[in-house]
């Protein structure tokens, strides 16, 4: 039975690559995903999509449920390159297009002075960037200067939660 399981859960993870285009190779896993990289980016027509339109229901969450940095640190003094690390509390961490309960994947909020309609995916720009193969950490580079940043944690479909698991914002300084 745990064959069986782990046979299927490998081969959905292939499919949901290959309906991605995606490639499996190690340097691919640790990118981010660009815009319509995950089976789950929804193209919006412009004559259809409003931007109170839903184009899904958001996934219900823990109450517990909770998303924040481990590194770095509010306030931290940053090389123009640097790692971020991401921690996540109450819920599970499972790839875009895998609809499990109570999991979701990271996105990356990058100076976002007004955060994206949670009725609809997070887009995908260099100010929002997606970690839909599940990645929990990565490499950032920014130029000198105070950045923001803010996590958000989104479902199987790149959607906010039902009350979203949001962390709080923090400024680092690129020297």
């Amino acid at each position: 039975m745990i064959k069986k399981a782990l046979i299927a859960a490998v081969s959905i993870t292939a499919l949901v690559s290959l309906y991605a285009g995606t490639a499996t190779t190690t340097e691919s896993k640790e990118k981010d995903c660009k815009t319509n990289c995950c089976p789950a980016q929804v193209k919006k027509s412009s004559a259809t999509a409003t931007p109170t339109s839903s184009p899904i229901k958001r996934s219900p969450r823990p109450a517990d449920a909770e998303v924040y940095f481990i590194s770095p640190k509010d306030g931290d003094v940053v090389g123009k390159e640097f790692k971020v690390v991401f921690g996540l509390k109450g819920m599970g961490v499972a790839p875009a297009g895998i609809d499990l309960p109570n999991t979701g994947h990271h996105h990356l909020l990058v100076n976002v002075e007004k955060l994206p309609d949670f009725n609809l995916p997070v887009p995908a720009d260099e100010n929002h960037k997606h970690y839909g193969k599940g990645q929990t950490e990565t490499t950032l580079t920014l130029p000198p200067g105070k950045h923001t940043l803010q996590l958000l944690l989104g479902n199987f479909l790149h959607i906010p939660h039902d009350k979203e698991v949001i962390s709080k914002k923090i400024t680092v300084t690129v020297k």
